[in-house]
């Protein structure tokens, strides 16, 4: 119980990390906010309203300290605030009240939405790209390792070896924007494929699922966790098929079959178990790119379109958000380790 709070605890610093560094960092690049909420043609007391509300009229510390007590789950607050922000939660007082309640994102200067519930929209069509991406590498990265093991120093191998440095060594960016003018351009007629597009559609008939808009960034986002994959099982199968008991399932006469899938792959899978936790999180948390190239609707594009409007609340919200994934991730990532195998101790 006190590793779990110990490791609960330096998530919170984590975050808190990020939060301070994004926020005084977007601080200095967004020279006038109000002017990106209400426009040029504003008028005294609408800018004064906007001012109050985001309390940019307010030391930049004093917005620092207010946007923290706003996202804590623990937070400090009056009545008008819980009413205004709709702040979900548990709280105790007179008219300022100390709760625990839902984190508050506030709300988008474009928009003038939640960007909780932006978030929330978006979240399922990155999900659906990290899992399809991942469930590429596994399919093709396990088998692949395994044969270029059993297949050492072949042309096999070889190939396998080749292809995963090429794999790790290629930008995202770049495998995304050739992937997307070969297949999504000049052979479009051929493969039906375009070079934009999202889960779903809309046409006066209403919306429609589009799964073939999925191939393209699932392969692109899925190329390096693949090569890490082959990378890693190979090794793995590689020093596990030295062990004596490989050996001596091999001299009670198993077939190289019963050999390979029963004893040897279940201990070389510790390694590229964590491997596929670790890069799951990291494509949940980081497919920005990938997703604005591809006209992709997920956390990544609402970003970098945040980042061009300098919509400061998306910008944190979605940041914070990723951050949050990637450690609770990593997190079951350990859990889930020691479960598969018992001799992981606590440190």
């Amino acid at each position: 119980m006190f590793k779990i709070l110990k490791q609960i605890g330096y998530a919170f610093l984590v975050l808190l990390g990020v939060v301070t560094i994004v926020f005084f960092l977007f601080n200095k690049i967004t020279s006038n906010p109000t002017a990106l909420i209400t426009g040029q043609q504003a008028d005294a007391k609408t800018i004064a309203n906007i001012k109050k509300e985001y309390y940019l009229d307010k030391p930049v510390w004093q917005q620092y300290l207010l946007y923290v007590n706003d996202i804590m789950p623990i937070g400090y607050h009056n009545i008008d605030e819980i009413k205004d922000k709709n702040l979900k939660g548990l709280f105790v007082g007179g008219y300022n009240k100390v709760g625990i309640k839902w984190p508050y994102l506030r709300r988008s200067f474009q928009t003038k939405k939640d960007v909780s519930s932006q978030l929330a929209d978006v979240f399922g069509g990155t999900l659906i790209l990290a899992i399809a991406a991942m469930l590429i590498a596994i399919c093709i990265g396990i088998p692949l390792g395994i044969l270029a093991a059993i297949k050492k120093g072949t042309w096999v191998d070889n190939t396998a070896i080749i292809s995963s440095v090429a794999g790790i060594s290629a930008p995202s960016f770049f495998m995304a924007i050739l992937l997307a003018y070969i297949f999504g351009y000049l052979l479009a007629p051929y493969t039906g494929l375009s070079m934009t597009g999202s889960l779903y559609t809309y046409n006066v008939n209403g919306k429609h699922l589009a799964l073939q808009n999925l191939i393209l960034p699932a392969i692109t986002l899925g190329i390096r966790p693949l090569a890490i994959i082959t990378q890693l099982t190979r090794s793995s199968m590689l020093n596990t098929l030295q062990f004596d008991f490989v050996r001596t399932a091999t001299a009670k006469g198993l077939t190289q079959k019963q050999v390979i899938f029963k004893h040897a792959l279940p201990n070389a899978l510790n390694p590229v178990i964590t491997a596929i936790t670790g890069w799951f999180a990291e494509l949940l948390a980081g497919s920005f790119f990938i997703e604005y190239i591809f006209g992709w609707k997920g956390l990544g594009k609402i970003t970098v379109d945040a980042l061009e409007k300098q919509d400061f609340p998306v910008v944190m919200g979605s940041i914070l958000f990723a951050a949050t994934i990637f450690i609770v991730v990593n997190m079951l990532t350990d859990w889930l380790y020691k479960v598969i195998d018992p001799r992981v101790t606590a440190n």
